[in-house]
Order: C-alpha cells, then structure tokens, then sequence
C-alpha cells in the first residue's frame, strides 16, 4: 500500500468523485465530514451514515472505481439536501437504528448502493444510484428488501431503458409520440432501442405487456403514448428519482427508436 493509500480519508473519497459529480463533490464532503462549515444540511443521521461509508471505502484502490464511489455519495448529499429543504424529514422508524446482531438497514444499503455504482460503467446512472440512497432515507414506506429490489432492476436496465422509463414516467405533463413504434427496425440503433422497450414489458417494468397474436390475427402496433409504468416500473421510476433524469437523454432515447419529442 502506498503513503497515500495509507493516508487516504472518506472525505478524500467524497472528493474523488469530482470526474463523474463535478465541483459539488468538495461541498458534499464538507456538508458531511465538517457540517457548520456547510452551507446545506442534511440529517445528521443520514450523514453519519454517509460518512462511515466513505470511510470504508476510502481505501480504494482502481481509480475510476474510487472516482463513482465518491461521486455516488456526493449525489446522495446533494439530493437529501434539496429533501431537507423542501422539508421532507429523515424517517424515525428505525431505519438507522443498530439491528440485533446486524448493523442498521441505512448502513447495509450504502454498501449495496456504492457496490453497484462502482460496478457502473454507465457512469450516468451513479447520479442516481445516490438518488435512491437519499429517496429511501425519507420513505418509510420502503423496507431494506424493497430498497434492494429497485436496486438491482436498476442495475440490469441500461441507461436508454432508465431514460424510457422517465418519458413515460413524466408522459402526462410532456405527452409521448403518437406514431407507432416499428416491430423490426432496419437501423441497428432503432432495432436496439426497440429491443430496450420490449426487454422493459418482459421484464414487468412497463405495460401493456407483450402480445402473443393468436394464429391468423394481427397485434396492433405498439405506440409509444400507449405505454404505461407497471407498479414494479413506479418503484424504480420513483426511488431512483427519474423525474430528475435530464431531459436531453429522454430526447435522445426516442430519437434512437426513430420517433420525435412532442
């Protein structure tokens, strides 16, 4: 191990996210490891939990790995912030409360949630990952078990398939395309994001789900206004906070399956 491995703190990490999270990596570190000197907040609790996570990541040893577990904290900071502002509490039912003979659930899921940011190659998604660790700490309504979950049907969906999940998402207030969506698109990228759609009813994420047509009848064709979130897609959609996935990737999904942003 070198000097500065040995040397290496969790505010060193938070601040190695900067790459992926940008300058907010150096606030995010002072709102958790030197709270007076912040000019956000956060809870207490929260940031404590925070802080044990980046200490045992600190130690990190691939640089790019270190670069999103970092900046997959900072996000998580910068969210429960604008939580805290907005005045939506830190949960009080135990969720950072020591288990008997385990450690606390907000404990065990930043573990989860760095281990899957740092396994992203789709360094987009971290910014949510972090989203979820903060949306989780202020929904008692989700439980460790549930929290997982939406976890790892976030990290087999790929960053198109997040951002399909957003349109539809958000498709009362900006209406999808009317046009229908080809079945067998010649362009390879448009045969891809076609693929991204079907994979998301198969796997229950979006509804209506995919049609057997019966023998001598013909399925209409899928419209992309005709899509809706299932429960097991609000999940996702909800704690990895894809109303905030940026509009630029939600244009850039429906240019890719050939349609146009109403």
């Amino acid at each position: 191990m070198t000097a500065s491995e040995q040397t290496s703190t969790g505010r060193d990490l938070i601040e190695a996210g900067t790459p992926v999270a940008g300058s907010m990596s150096r606030a995010a570190a002072t709102v958790v490891f030197d709270p007076a000197a912040a000019m956000v907040k956060v809870d207490h609790r929260f940031a404590a939990c925070l802080s044990a996570a980046a200490d045992e990541a600190a130690g990190l040893r691939i640089p790019r790995e270190r670069v999103r577990a970092g900046a997959v904290l900072a996000f998580a900071v910068e969210y429960a912030a604008t939580l805290h502002r907005n005045g939506r509490p830190a949960r009080t039912d135990g969720w950072f409360d020591e288990r008997p003979g385990n450690r606390p659930a907000a404990h065990e899921l930043a573990e989860a949630v760095l281990a899957a940011a740092r396994r992203s190659t789709e360094e987009r998604r971290v910014r949510h990952l972090g989203y979820l660790l903060a949306e989780v700490a202020v929904s008692p309504d989700v439980d460790l078990d549930l929290a997982g979950r939406a976890l790892r049907l976030a990290e087999v969906s790929s960053w198109r398939q997040l951002a399909i999940l957003a349109a539809v998402g958000r498709r009362e207030r900006v209406p999808l395309p009317m046009a229908p969506l080809e079945d067998e698109p010649r362009a390879w990228t448009a045969w891809g994001a076609r693929e991204d759609v079907t994979d998301l009813q198969v796997a229950g994420l979006l509804a209506p789900p995919v049609g057997a047509a019966r023998p001598g009848a013909t399925l209409p064709r899928l419209r992309t206004a005709d899509l809706r979130l299932t429960r097991r897609g609000v999940l996702v959609h909800r704690l990895l906070v894809l109303d905030l996935l940026h509009e630029d990737a939600v244009v850039a999904a429906l240019r890719d399956l050939g349609l146009p942003r109403s």
